[in-house]
């Protein structure tokens, strides 16, 4: 049976990306949850921090592992011998974006398969950004991230009504 990774930045992991990792679990003999260490985009949270959180929220799955990596994709997949790369679908926009990347990585690594998954429908809304705009706001996150992510974004941004508007500063991709 084939290994497989799912990389993203988890930035932060919600209950999307969980059952994603999960569904995938069950699918391959062994999954790496793959944090990418150097986006090109700003993080709420250090590499470290979003490590702890997906081992938190994954501890349940026994076939998985939860590593870093700084490198292409493909690379890090031939590095942990994977035969796969897995991703998680909500909406359409989300496919272009997909079927553009898993192109690029079939001519980068033609031997590494790319497999999506369509995410459940309960957790089609989530996305990390309106997670962190929610928590910001003060907003109820149940259903939506692990109590342990909850309590790490309501740490990192206290309590907004005591707080000026400038308190904690997001870019959000709609701007």
């Amino acid at each position: 049976m084939p290994t497989a990774i799912y990389p993203g930045t988890f930035d932060p992991v919600h209950n999307g990306h969980i059952d994603i990792a999960t569904r995938a679990a069950a699918l391959f003999e062994h999954l790496t949850v793959a944090i990418y260490a150097r986006p090109m985009k700003n993080l709420l949270f250090s590499t470290e921090e979003r490590k702890a959180m997906i081992e938190d929220a994954l501890s349940h799955v026994t076939n998985l592992s939860v590593e870093t990596y700084n490198v292409l994709t493909v690379d890090f997949a031939r590095q942990v011998h994977a035969q796969a790369i897995v991703r998680g679908l909500r909406v359409i926009s989300d496919f272009e974006l997909e079927f553009q990347m898993a192109l690029t990585n079939k001519k980068l690594a033609s031997e590494i398969e790319f497999v999506c998954l369509m995410t459940s429908q309960e957790y089609a809304f989530i996305s990390a950004s309106t997670v962190k705009e929610i928590a910001m706001l003060g907003g109820c996150l149940n259903g939506m991230v692990p109590p342990a992510v909850a309590a790490a974004l309501q740490s990192r941004f206290g309590d907004p009504q005591s707080k000026g508007a400038d308190s904690v500063k997001l870019v959000s991709l709609r701007d």
